[in-house]
């Protein structure tokens, strides 16, 4: 394989990150964020390696090409930038900094899965136009191979929206409030009867957006593990599992009874509180025998990753199909929530992508020390748009796995807990912090029985 740009750079300046589902929408806000970030954040010296998947060739040269639009835009007008480098500051220095790479991943074909974590493992890997358009301002990737991850952000999903249900509207907003009802709406219609078969040659099928949004991307992280684990003598840090849920998670849409048999998780909602369940309870003592087993590193003295949980708040994407006149609409509504004081209206996939970014980036000795494994943090903003990550309150963990009063605030702002709570969201106590935490294993029991069982479909 050919040598490359990062190869002689140490290993605690560069990063590696891949984002799921990054062609587009929040996708997409994720990638160019953390390029953002990273190049005020680290040395000028330093690599970041961004690798968006996308499920066909022609998306990832867009998304390439999409990524590195914005990241010539940034070197060349960030004062930041400028201010640190000095008056001799080039943008191609820079951007020469930045590589992208990508691969193609369709979450409900198991064979695809494997393959994709087959290339990020053993390569080799090349920019899918590494002699195309802007090429010159990049250093050509041809033939290179990741040593690792550092994070890995599963961002990938399907919605299954139809469009607005009319007869729940107005009711909607009459019972709950404008903002309650922009944050938490019940009144977008769905269909959840599609199905997947994860495997061409099986006639086994299973729920499409539980594959698309959850098992997909439970399989994919599990082929990750030698490139997020860490040898004893490394100084970098376990890499990182960042899950995207939804401010949305349903609670009463979940069941475990869905996984029992043929039939599993396909509601939207439902996925995203399975997805909150798993990634809260990976840390406790009842779930550690099935997560030991999911995150075994290649050798036993390996650090394994750590999973973390985010999500993005209220973003303007075509996940919801509306026509024009009504997307219009619908962004004057959201602003209008955030004008009226709702924390978790980002509108934008750049803003939505603050948690990710935020937590993809910071140091381990600061997610440590905020206990960020026990934490939804969520992307928020101010009335004027500025960004923050928040604390996510989620029904029978609370806020941190804790038994706390929403009084016990520290922060000011967006950031207090009162602030963006959904109407009529009971405190947790002792007794509903321990059933979840018994969920939490039960559904981490079942999610490594149904990777045993498909792993088996396809001869792994």
């Amino acid at each position: 394989m050919a040598p490359a740009p990062w190869d002689s750079v140490p290993s605690d300046d560069t990063f590696f990150v891949l984002i799921t589902g990054a062609n587009s929408g929040i996708g997409f806000g994720i990638g160019e964020r953390i390029i953002d970030e990273y190049l005020l954040t680290r040395p000028l010296s330093s690599h970041i390696v961004v690798i968006p998947t996308t499920r066909s060739a022609k998306k990832s040269r867009e998304t390439v090409l999409g990524l590195r639009r914005h990241t010539a835009k940034f070197a060349e007008t960030s004062k930041p930038l400028r201010s640190r480098a000095g008056p001799a500051y080039n943008p191609r220095d820079t951007t020469r900094r930045v590589h992208i790479l990508s691969v193609q991943l369709d979450l409900c074909s198991l064979p695809t899965i494997y393959k994709a974590a087959d290339d990020l493992a053993k390569g080799p890997l090349s920019t899918p136009d590494h002699d195309g358009p802007g090429s010159d301002s990049f250093t050509p990737l041809v033939d290179v191979k990741i040593p690792r991850l550092n994070a890995v952000i599963f961002n990938a999903g399907i919605g299954g929206f139809t469009g607005l249900v009319w007869s729940k509207i107005a009711h909607n907003f009459l019972t709950e409030g404008f903002i309650q009802a922009t944050t938490w709406p019940t009144f977008k219609g769905a269909d959840a009867g599609y199905t997947a078969r994860p495997v061409p040659k099986d006639e086994s099928s299973v729920g499409e957006i539980w594959c698309a949004n959850v098992f997909g991307h439970y399989l994919f992280a599990r082929q990750l593990i030698p490139l997020l684990s860490r040898l004893p003598s490394s100084s970098l840090p376990p890499g990182r599992i960042i899950w995207e849920s939804s401010v949305e998670g349903d609670w009463d849409s979940f069941s475990l009874d869905d996984f029992q048999g043929t039939r599993t998780p396909q509601g939207y909602e439902s996925s995203k509180r399975l997805t909150d369940v798993l990634c809260l309870t990976a840390h406790l003592p009842a779930a550690k025998p099935y997560v030991a087993g999911y995150l075994q590193p290649p050798a036993a003295a390996m650090t394994p990753p750590r999973i973390y949980l985010i999500h993005p708040g209220v973003v303007l994407t075509t996940i919801f199909p509306l026509n024009a006149f009504m997307f219009f609409w619908y962004r004057v509504v959201l602003y209008l929530a955030r004008w009226l004081g709702s924390p978790w209206h980002n509108i934008t996939p750049y803003n939505g992508a603050a948690a990710a970014s935020w937590l993809a980036l910071r140091e381990q000795a600061e997610l440590d020390a905020a206990g960020a494994e026990s934490v939804k943090w969520g992307s928020a903003t101010d009335r004027a748009g500025c960004s923050r990550v928040k604390m996510t309150e989620v029904e029978g963990w609370g806020w941190d796995g804790r038994v706390a009063s929403r009084d016990e605030d520290t922060v000011t702002g967006v950031l207090r807990r009162a602030v963006g709570r959904k109407n009529r969201m009971p405190d947790v106590t002792e007794d509903k912090r321990i059933e979840f935490e018994a969920l939490g294993a039960q559904c981490w029991r079942e999610m490594e029985r149904l990777r045993a069982e498909w792993e088996g479909k396809m001869g792994k």
